[in-house]
């Protein structure tokens, strides 16, 4: 997926938490077991916004911020909020639920100053220079303009030539391409014209479109049919759709859909099942899909959920990835991050990251309800996590506010509507006003200037090199290696490589399970850095997984994202997501479909050039082709031996891995 900012993408309203006692399930990372081939997303190159929020953002105060958008130089904000501030220590000032400043130094507008009688909800920067507003409103600048207005950006006034309007429902979302505006939200008529929940106009002009007759009907649980979030997709060609409806176009769609684009719209050959299964009390929660993003080249989209308990059946209070291209029912996530019944409520997929707002507090945490588990990551209120696999990264800035926050503020709330990547970082509005240990009164901006680059690190691809086996406490053997045959092994002191179990290359770097007395399981994940010649001094593999037993790891290597491993005892092939930024494993055990290899005699493995080495209890070292995409990912009966056990090496640790040098 390139890393091009999504900046051109509008803001919706995306959702707002509802009001219930904070509930936690287990948050878990999971994948389908489908029929077709595995899709194994590989880490990419990535960009991260800075952790610390831009100080010259203004506030606002009651109420929350929905949208944003940019023309020119000045950013503008949409919400329900009532009044506004320049900073901290400024008096309030009425300007209820729209306002622009400038993106530079914050300044607020002096001369756009509309007024709308009702909330906005969604931003579109328009053609010509316009700002497209939609909402929950019925009149602006004293003149009827229903739930739809395109306003001149320097004065706020009307653009009467535009003539786009929602008749008797709200606007939930926008979404703009080329010049087709995309609308959605809680109607039946647009511009005149029957329309259920979503429809397309003229961006210049807000004709209406009469090729588009794609409608979203029937509501879950007896309630009004409305379409609360969509997105484009980069080329598009494909149009996500997220709501209460029960059906699109009379075809059977519980809460999610994709709509084709590239001639006259019609619903695709898509559908998941993972949101009809009740997640809590529907009175509650009424529609589980608050968010759809698509990724930066449009192969695959990210749906932000709520719903409470429900887990493994629905996907309650998750982070879910969909490939775009994938057809049929019953389809399933790619990758699904389950938050612990605690609600994401806005998503957006940026530079090669996945950014996620909501009232979560932990990530990763399948083992605990409520508190912090085995392996969850905390994460309060706002996140990043890697496209290829849903594991967070090493970036927290958490929803939390100074000790000195300005009287009548608070630190927390319910929801994070939206997070937008404008021009120069990712701006966020919410319900409350902390976030970065800051006071950022229901708005604010992740600058990219301070962020940093996230370079993937993988196991080394080359066809040759050497195999490293333990041989004794602080020894290692080195044994060249071709791909198919082993060269004269050496033996290679090092004295930090100790009490040390199995072990996987990373880029510039080992891992190994090191047995450690006063660990909570005994044992633990060190990292050293390796130059091919001395292993360096360890460190621990991050505090969060403290949780996790390496010591039952009978051999290991890692690949895109995934540790994959086999364990004393056991007769799998099995993975976890290992996410190198952080250093993150994942709380899930995961197994691979294998045929013909006796996994619970392995002792030690190595990913070399598609295939996976192996030694065994026997003290054979053997190969075998590694597809992780296929069923099965291995077919021992492809296996072939490599060296057979031999005086001074003897293939029957765990601790053996692969390196170049």
């Amino acid at each position: 997926m390139p890393g091009t900012p999504l900046s051109r993408r509008p803001a919706g309203f995306r959702t707002r938490a509802a009001v219930v006692s904070l509930v936690t399930l287990a948050a878990v990372l999971a994948v389908p077991t489908g029929t077709s081939a595995a899709v194994v997303p590989a880490p990419e190159p990535a960009t991260l916004v800075s952790a610390n929020p831009a100080d010259a953002t203004p506030h606002a105060r009651d109420g929350e911020t929905r949208a944003f958008a940019q023309v020119g130089s000045t950013v503008y904000v949409g919400g329900s909020f009532t009044q506004i501030r320049q900073t901290a220590s400024a008096a309030w000032t009425t300007q209820r639920y729209l306002f622009g400043y400038d993106r530079a130094t914050g300044t607020i507008s002096t001369t756009f100053l509309p007024v709308l009688d009702g909330a906005v909800n969604t931003l579109v920067a328009g053609p010509g220079g316009t700002l497209i507003v939609g909402g929950a409103f019925k009149t602006v600048n004293g003149v009827s303009r229903k739930n739809l207005v395109a306003l001149n950006p320097t004065t706020g006034a009307i653009v009467d030539s535009w003539v786009g309007r929602s008749d008797g429902g709200t606007v939930r979302d926008l979404a703009l391409h080329g010049n087709w505006l995309y609308v959605a939200g809680a109607f039946n008529w647009l511009n005149g014209t029957a329309h259920s929940g979503l429809g397309r106009l003229d961006a210049t002009t807000g004709a209406i479109d009469p090729t588009f007759t794609v409608d979203a009907t029937v509501g879950r649980h007896s309630t009004t049919s409305y379409v609360w979030t969509i997105d484009v997709s980069p080329d598009g060609g494909t149009l996500a759709v997220g709501g209460n409806f029960l059906y699109v176009d009379d075809l059977p769609r519980n809460q999610m859909a994709l709509v084709d684009l590239s001639g006259t719209p019609t619903v695709l050959n898509w559908s998941t099942e993972k949101f009809v299964p009740p997640c809590a009390a529907p009175a509650t929660f009424v529609h589980y899909v608050q968010d759809v993003k698509f990724g930066g080249d449009g192969s695959w989209f990210v749906v932000g959920t709520n719903g409470g308990a429900g887990w493994p059946a629905a996907y309650c209070d998750a982070l879910v990835r969909f490939e775009t291209a994938a057809r049929g029912a019953g389809q399933l996530g790619t990758w699904v991050d389950y938050t612990g019944n605690d609600t994401i409520t806005s998503v957006e997929v940026a530079d090669n990251v996945i950014y996620l707002g909501g009232h979560f507090r932990w990530l990763n945490n399948p083992n605990a309800s409520d508190r912090a588990g085995a392996g969850a990551i905390d994460r309060l209120g706002i996140a990043a996590v890697t496209p290829a696999t849903g594991m967070p990264v090493n970036w927290n800035p958490r929803r939390s506010g100074s000790a000195s926050m300005p009287a009548g503020t608070s630190n927390w709330g319910s929801s994070v509507p939206v997070l937008w990547r404008g021009s120069d970082g990712l701006y966020f509005g919410h319900n409350s006003d902390g976030m970065g240990n800051e006071y950022h009164g229901r708005l604010g901006m992740f600058p990219l200037t301070g962020g940093r680059t996230i370079t993937p690190k993988n196991a080394p691809t080359a066809t040759a090199g050497n195999l490293y086996v333990g041989t004794g406490p602080g020894q290692l053997a080195r044994v060249p290696f071709d791909g198919t045959g082993v060269g004269t092994p050496t033996t290679v002191s090092q004295p930090n490589y100790t009490a040390a179990g199995a072990t996987w290359r990373v880029a510039d770097r080992i891992y190994w399970s090191h047995t450690v007395a006063g660990t909570p399981t005994g044992s633990r994940i060190d990292i050293s850095m390796f130059n091919g010649v001395t292993i360096g001094a360890p460190w621990e593999a991050s505090g969060y997984n403290d949780w996790f037993n390496p010591a039952a790891m009978s051999g290991a290597f890692y690949l895109d994202g995934r540790l994959y491993y086999t364990r004393t005892g056991a007769s799998g092939l099995y993975y976890r997501y290992f996410e190198i930024d952080g250093n993150y494993l994942g709380a899930t055990e995961f197994t691979l479909p294998t045929t013909g290899v006796a996994w619970s005699t392995v002792r030690g493995m190595a990913w070399v050039a598609g295939k996976i080495v192996y030694g065994a209890t026997d003290g054979t070292l053997r190969s075998v082709p590694f597809d992780p995409t296929a069923a099965p990912a291995v077919d021992g009966t492809a296996a072939t031996v490599v060296a057979p056990a031999a005086a001074g090496v003897t293939w029957s640790t765990p601790s053996t891995f692969f390196s170049v040098q």
